[in-house]
């Protein structure tokens, strides 16, 4: 293995392949919101787990649709995630250019602003594409 220093390391740049890829703008998703209600046992903490089988988002690469399990955990503060809501919001990613690992951060970010919990943690388990299995987490733990 060679050592090399940081200033002297230079990253390819992006998309050697030339491709087009266009994700979705952030502004333009039009994701549903998620609807929230008031935990009655805030201080008490339970953990709330949920796991959506059926999630579909499109390749920005390709165009073709990506398929993935997606698994939330949280435990709630002052306020739960309405189910039917989490449903809408997870389906309207249908027609979403975004790629695996964004997902996941989207996902987080609009979480944590609608309930504020305690801690949450998500996995998109992408399915196979092309010999290659993503599997992508991430957490928030409230300061």
């Amino acid at each position: 293995m060679v050592a090399m220093a940081a200033a002297d390391t230079q990253l390819p740049p992006v998309n050697q392949q030339g491709l087009d890829i266009r994700p979705t703008p952030r502004a333009e998703m039009n994701l549903h919101p998620l609807d929230t209600f008031p935990y009655e046992f805030p201080g008490r903490e339970i953990t709330v787990s949920f796991e959506m089988p059926e999630f579909t988002a499109i390749c920005p690469f390709s165009d073709f649709p990506d398929f993935a399990v997606i698994k939330l955990s949280y435990v709630p503060n002052e306020r739960c995630v309405e189910l039917k809501s989490l449903k809408l919001y997870i389906n309207s990613f249908r027609e979403v250019k975004i790629f695996h690992e964004h997902v996941v951060n989207v996902i987080l970010e609009d979480f944590v602003a609608a309930c504020d919990p305690l801690r949450v943690e998500i996995e998109g388990d992408f399915h196979v594409r092309g010999n290659i299995k993503t599997v992508v987490r991430a957490g928030y733990r409230k300061p």
